[in-house]
């Protein structure tokens, strides 16, 4: 008689949970910069959990994730500051 295994089959794409990246403490442009920095490493799909103090991150990275091809996902306010879901885009060029 043969067995077959019973254990869980990854048929789809890894659904490991997005990383935090603290970017608390930091103020602009800072939290941008070691954003995009952080993403340039990742690859296109993946996501990016960022922590932020700056109260001018609300407007700072959602903008910079529009020019840059990135998607915001999801945002939270947090203790004293936001989080921001990020998915990375395709390329991290500026729109002509």
């Amino acid at each position: 008689m043969s067995e077959q295994a019973d254990g869980a089959q990854e048929d789809g794409p890894s659904t490991s949970p997005a990383a935090v990246y603290d970017l608390k403490g930091l103020n602009c442009p800072l939290p941008v910069l070691k954003a995009k920095k952080r993403l340039a490493t990742m690859q296109p799909g993946s996501r990016l959990w960022l922590e932020t103090t700056d109260p001018l991150a609300v407007i700072d990275i959602p903008a910079f994730c529009a020019e840059s091809g990135h998607r915001v996902i999801e945002t939270a306010a947090i203790s004293g500051g936001h989080r921001f879901l990020v998915e990375r885009g395709g390329g991290d060029s500026l729109p002509p």
